[in-house]
């Protein structure tokens, strides 16, 4: 007899099955992240010697901006990311 668990795994791989990548699939993913991690990482050293100097200067509203603006761009590479990503796990 089956538990609850096994049934639910084998309905779930009915409804999408698992796909296996190829080696070529798994390094387009890998150079994938490691192209976003860069690109994150320079925009972020960027982002925080400009945070560094309003904090510096005593400059608030400045510092509440580019916080945000740090906050942004990471979400907006790591989407950009996974969406290229999604593209490769597609066969694109």
């Amino acid at each position: 007899m089956k538990s609850s668990y096994e049934l639910a795994m084998e309905r779930l791989s009915k409804q999408s099955p698992t796909t296996k990548l190829t080696a070529e699939q798994k390094a387009r993913l890998a150079e994938l992240d490691s192209i976003y991690k860069a690109k994150i990482a320079e925009r972020e050293l960027f982002l925080n010697d400009r945070i560094a100097e309003a904090t510096a200067k005593g400059d608030y509203e400045a510092l509440t901006q580019l916080d945000k603006q740090r906050s942004s761009e990471r979400r907006t590479l790591t989407e950009e990311c996974e969406a290229k990503k999604d593209l490769v796990r597609k066969g694109g």
